[in-house]
């Protein structure tokens, strides 16, 4: 029987993914982000160990609000592909069950080649870009960007439908240049339904604090809208530069 570690559950989310969804979140990353609110999912031998079915009776309750919204379910962490296999098996499920919309959030660290049987059942991947700045984003996650932006690649060339999230930092996401190469980047992809902005924001603290860890960005205040509607700016002039670039070839 296949079992995954799940760190929680969440039976109405809404901005994780279209419509009204169901929310697993799998424990387990391999990035440590400086402005992780979940840094309690980090631990690979964390969390609650469940089966497949299991998951899916949680499912069921709840159909008629993920099917009428035009939602479904969404697999986030932690970092879900760390658990590939258990992952697909609750997709396949879902689907062979009820058809239901398939969504991975992920941050694209596992190479997409080893998981494309859980790419294969999902319908759409909201993939989080760190940094575009390799040296910045180990910095900011301890690890580099390489495997990110290659499964972006990946999901772009084999036809797959994508969302572009990227947290925005005060002092560590600001710089012009970085804006514009992150909506360089994004412009050489197809698929991308949509590009969000999540703004950093202090509610994972505690949790810091509860686990005896030092919160190294601890001062650092949220972007104002004027950040925000700045870095939109950017990363969009960006992009249509490299739009203009590629239609001209």
């Amino acid at each position: 029987m296949i079992k995954g570690h799940i760190h929680s559950l969440e039976t109405f989310g809404t901005v994780d993914g279209p419509g009204i969804r169901f929310i697993l979140f799998m424990q387990g990353c391999l990035m440590k982000c400086q402005y992780c609110h979940n840094p309690d999912t980090w631990a690979l031998d964390g969390g609650r160990e469940v089966t497949v079915n299991e998951i899916v009776d949680e499912i069921e309750p709840y159909l008629a609000y993920y099917r009428s919204s035009g939602g479904g379910l969404t697999v986030s962490g932690g970092e879900p592909t760390l658990q590939a296999h258990f992952v697909a098996e609750v997709f396949k499920e879902v689907k062979r069950r009820w058809n239901l919309h398939t969504t991975l959030d992920s941050n694209g660290f596992n190479d997409a080649d080893k998981i494309h049987d859980l790419l294969d059942v999902t319908d759409l991947v909201m993939l989080d870009i760190k940094h575009i700045d390799d040296e910045k984003h180990i910095k900011l996650t301890s690890k580099s960007n390489q495997r990110t932006l290659e499964t972006a690649r990946w999901l772009s060339s084999h036809g797959r439908k994508m969302w572009i999230r990227h947290v925005y930092v005060p002092g560590i996401h600001d710089q012009e240049e970085d804006l514009l190469n992150l909506g360089r980047f994004i412009g050489t992809l197809d698929g991308v339904e949509k590009f969000e902005i999540l703004p950093y924001h202090q509610m994972g603290i505690y949790k810091w604090q509860a686990l005896g860890r030092v919160y190294p960005l601890e001062g650092v205040p949220s972007p104002t809208e004027e950040e925000v509607e700045r870095a939109y700016r950017l990363i969009e002039e960006g992009r249509r530069e490299t739009a203009a670039a590629r239609a001209g070839h």
